[in-house]
């Protein structure tokens, strides 16, 4: 059954840190990209959900949370995370998909001002996609897990709540005055 909208969401850490980097619209700037090309982004992305998946399917949440920085391990307990995943494991989500499938980001890798790498897309499935959104930190040369978040989004189309302002039809054409034929 497909559902609109971010039916289910999990939040490890704040993942974008939006409220310690939270700027008024004036004074924001663009993030820098991070300098990750696409195999280190789909090993980042793949390994991450894979390793939420084999949480969800064991009730065991202890190697999300060992791969995560030490900020993310401080604070996130086993059983918080099992409590964050709760309802992604009551809904039964298999996400072993993303092992082959490509995911499709709309935000492309960029590093905050807290210097945390963050990304966000979805995998295209059906009858349901894949949303997620995820942020590392930079220890000793790796990228570790600094925050998560996945949930189900709608895999067709949605049509925007308002309608958008149509332009206006073009006129009729009208054939040339020599062309019409009399009666």
């Amino acid at each position: 059954m497909a559902k609109r909208g971010l039916v289910a969401a999990a939040l490890a850490t704040l993942v974008a840190t939006s409220a310690a980097t939270a700027q008024s619209p004036g004074t924001a700037s663009p993030r820098p990209a991070a300098q990750i090309d696409r195999n280190g982004v789909l090993i980042l992305v793949r390994s991450t959900l894979l390793a939420v998946q084999q949480a969800n399917e064991t009730g065991n949440y202890t190697v999300l949370r060992d791969l995560g920085s030490s900020t993310f391990q401080q604070t996130n307990t086993a059983a918080r995370l099992g409590e964050i995943f709760a309802s992604l494991r009551a809904q039964k989500l298999d996400l072993s998909g993303v092992g082959v499938l490509d995911p499709q980001l709309t935000l492309l890798p960029q590093i905050e001002s807290s210097g945390d790498m963050h990304m966000a897309g979805f995998f295209p499935s059906v009858p349901v996609q894949i949303n997620f959104e995820l942020a590392y930190t930079p220890v000793a040369g790796r990228w570790r897990l600094s925050g998560v978040s996945v949930g189900l989004g709608s895999s067709s189309p949605v049509a925007p709540s308002t309608p958008p302002v149509a332009a206006a039809a073009p006129s009729a054409a009208k054939e040339p005055a020599s062309s019409k034929r009399k009666p």
